[in-house]
């Protein structure tokens, strides 16, 4: 049970992410760029990651890295698809 709770929240992350971000880049097509509502829906952003880390090894190099971007529209994206997929379930 505790390994489907831990799916349940991982896709609702990762499609609430989506789904914000789809919606952030329509709004922000339009919204006026320099105005207040473009600098909150589509451009203030926060973006927690892990560097790029390279691996050297003999034959090549291997560069991995992640950065997540999430602005507003993410988290609400991803509080909508949890309510969805709850009501789902």
């Amino acid at each position: 049970m505790r390994s489907r709770s831990v799916g349940f929240v991982a896709l609702a992350f990762f499609l609430g992410i989506l789904l914000g971000s789809v919606v952030g880049q329509a709004i922000g097509l339009f919204v006026p760029e320099g105005s207040v509502a473009y600098e909150l829906f589509v451009k203030q952003h926060a973006t927690p990651g892990l560097g790029p880390a390279t691996i050297h090894l003999i034959a090549f190099d291997l560069t991995l890295g992640l950065t997540l971007r999430a602005n507003l529209m993410s988290v609400i994206g991803i509080f909508v698809v949890a309510q969805l997929l709850r009501w789902i379930r």
